[in-house]
C-alpha cells in the first residue's frame, strides 16, 4: 500500500485504519526530534500520491478520491490493548483534536492545529483559516499547510525575506 510506504519512509508509526480513515503518529514508540516535520512531509507526500492517482482515475473516466488530512501535536497515551487479539493504539486529547482537524479540513488540503503550526512555521508556508470548537478543549486555531519554504525559494522567490513568504489571512 502506498500510504504505508510513505509512513515508513518518514519514520512514522501506522496505528490503524478505521473504515476510510488512516491513523499514524510520529515520535512513538521511539522518540524522534523531527517527528513533526516528518509527519508534515508524509502528509504532503500522501496528498501528492492522491493527486497522481486521481489524474489516472480521471483519465479512465472514474471519479477522483477525495482525501482530507488533519494533524495535531501533543502528548498521547500509547499501549497494547486486547486479551486474545492484541493491538497497539493511542488515546487522549491530541488524538481527538487531530480528528477534529481532519473533519474540519478540505479535500486535497493538510489542516493543522496551532500547536503544530508553532513547530513548523519557520519551515512551511501556511494559511490561517480560523477557529474550530474541539470538545473538551475549546476553540483551536487551524492552518492549511501549503509547501516547504525552501521549495518556494528554489522556485524563484529567493529575493524575498523569509518572513514575507508567510501568508496570513
Amino acid at each position: 500500500m502506498a500510504f504505508d510506504k510513505i509512513i515508513e519512509n518518514h519514520k512514522l508509526e501506522k496505528i490503524k485504519t478505521i473504515g476510510d480513515s488512516y491513523m499514524c503518529a510520529g515520535g512513538i514508540p521511539v522518540p524522534d526530534e523531527e517527528h513533526t516535520i516528518n509527519i508534515i512531509k508524509a502528509s504532503l507526500d500522501i496528498q501528492e500520491q492522491m493527486r497522481s492517482k486521481n489524474e489516472q482515475r480521471r483519465a479512465a473516466g472514474q471519479s477522483p478520491w477525495e482525501l482530507r488530512i488533519g494533524i495535531h501535536t501533543g502528548p498521547v497515551v500509547a499501549g497494547v490493548v486486547g486479551k486474545n487479539k492484541y493491538a497497539y493504539d493511542i488515546w487522549g486529547s491530541t488524538v481527538n483534536i487531530a480528528s477534529r482537524m481532519e473533519s474540519n479540513g478540505e479535500p486535497g488540503k493538510v489542516n493543522i492545529s496551532s500547536a503544530t503550526y508553532d513547530l513548523i512555521k519557520g519551515r512551511y508556508n501556511c494559511i490561517y483559516r480560523g477557529k474550530i470548537f474541539a470538545k473538551n478543549v475549546g476553540e483551536v486555531d487551524m492552518y492549511f499547510v501549503e509547501q516547504e519554504i525552501s521549495a518556494i525559494i528554489a522556485h524563484g522567490d529567493a529575493g524575498k525575506p523569509v518572513q514575507d513568504l508567510f501568508i496570513i489571512k
